[in-house]
């Protein structure tokens, strides 16, 4: 069966039709982190994509901690920029015991310059413990609205028998017209320990 719209047929018997625009995800930067304070792209934010997408694979913390990202806008001198924001999540213990779905206040900004954090209470420092998950900021390089993200992490918390397993939503937006060129990662305390964040453009 066919998907016709507007009288054009757009996807046929599993085929999608050579004139619709179906968009592509670009891998534009790759970095490793080797116990390295803040992970900082710095490059190739740029009006050429309306999103851009951040892979965090395998990020193992030195020191039980958040992990946390901000912006800089073109021309500034800092990962410093307003934000309003919003992050709940659910965990569930190892043992099968404390299912919780909560939003956290703590983890939240209104007009903050801080940078923000996008993992739940510490992920674990134990050596089979490590988080992942995505990033999505849209628009970067638009100079007339503000500049939204949305995220979604895996991450563990604690150790042993307390391990929790937590899945963690944030979204907000940066609060400035003026166009974001610069994203920062790091944990709340500790290095980047290792791990691989990948950053791809959606066209």
């Amino acid at each position: 069966m066919g998907v016709i719209s507007n009288g054009t047929t757009l996807l046929d018997a599993g085929a999608l039709d050579s004139g619709v625009a179906s968009g592509s995800m670009t891998l534009l930067s790759t970095a490793t982190a080797s116990s390295s304070a803040t992970i900082d792209f710095t490059s190739g934010i740029s009006s050429t994509y309306k999103e851009y997408v951040f892979k965090f694979i395998d990020i193992h913390p030195s020191a039980g901690a958040n992990f946390n990202f901000q912006g800089n806008a073109a021309g500034g001198s800092g990962f410093n920029e307003a934000m309003t924001t919003t992050f709940f999540y659910a965990y569930h213990k190892e043992d099968g015991s404390d299912p919780t779905l909560m939003y956290n206040t703590g983890r939240d900004q209104a007009q903050g310059t801080g940078y923000q954090s996008i993992s739940a209470d510490g992920t674990g420092t134990d050596a089979d413990q490590c988080l992942s998950g995505t990033l999505h900021l849209f628009d970067p390089s638009n100079t007339t609205f503000v500049k939204h993200y949305i995220s979604r992490i895996s991450n563990p918390n604690g150790s042993g028998s307390t391990t929790y397993m937590c899945d963690c939503h944030s979204a907000g937006y940066f609060n400035t017209t003026t166009a974001i060129d610069e994203i920062s990662f790091k944990f709340t305390s500790g290095n980047i320990d290792s791990g691989t964040i990948k950053m791809y453009g959606i066209k």
